[in-house]
């Protein structure tokens, strides 16, 4: 293990349906998973915490994905997800940098979240990595630096698009658009065609767009650290 460095905080929403839906969601195991890999091959420790802490809700739990069914079959991630700890017992400069995963559940309860903003702050401001992926960035969703700036302002970012959110349909459930919310936060979004990879580095924001930018933001994230 790279032992100098921090721990990386890997932290998942904690709301199981999707608003007044009443249709499930949580966190999408695969962006998780995806960019624990390259985290951890990386030789990073990582911690996994949730909103509320203990068992988050999971959504695509599709195990004929080799790195899911890696995690879940062969590690120890069953155990690691069964007692989160809850973001209100963490310090966000014990921690090297902070990665959001996606999952519908997250436009339900990253933004509207005191202790997500707090953790962003907490580690932005302390050197460390804010970084997210496909809806993981709504944890960036009115998230402030001290001095009363938002985070993203001015920042190239990468977010679930506007044009992707539409073909899935969540355009009618979500209770905000993301790539929206984002751009009047002043944020420089970059858009890549629906569902192709596409991941963003500035400086300590690293965000991807997508589910098949989960391994290149956990990849990116561990090339910036090494090489602070």
């Amino acid at each position: 293990m790279t032992t100098s460095i921090k721990p990386v905080l890997c932290v998942v929403t904690s709301a199981p349906i999707k608003g007044k839906s009443g249709i499930p969601t949580g966190f999408y195991l695969a962006e998780l998973t995806h960019a624990l890999d390259e985290i951890e091959k990386a030789g990073l420790k990582t911690v996994i915490a949730s909103v509320r802490g203990g068992q988050p809700p999971i959504d695509g739990f599709d195990l004929t994905d080799p790195v899911n069914a890696k995690y879940w079959n062969e590690g120890d991630l069953y155990e690691r997800l069964a007692n989160t700890p809850a973001l209100s017992e963490l310090n966000g400069a014990d921690y090297s940098a902070v990665f959001f995963a996606g999952g519908h559940g997250t436009m339900w309860d990253f933004a509207q979240s005191a202790e997500v903003h707090r953790i962003v702050s907490e580690v932005y401001t302390s050197g460390g990595v804010v970084s997210a992926v496909c809806h993981g960035p709504a944890a960036l969703v009115g998230a402030k630096l001290p001095n009363g700036e938002f985070v993203v302002n001015g920042k190239n970012i990468a977010a679930f698009t506007n044009a992707e959110e539409v073909e899935v349909e969540g355009d009618k459930l979500v209770p905000y658009m993301l790539q929206t919310e984002l751009e009047k936060q002043g944020a420089i979004h970059h858009a890549a065609p629906n569902w192709a990879e596409n991941v963003i580095v500035d400086g300590q924001l690293v965000t991807g767009q997508n589910p098949a930018s989960a391994k290149g933001v956990g990849a990116a994230l561990a090339k910036v650290l090494l090489e602070k």
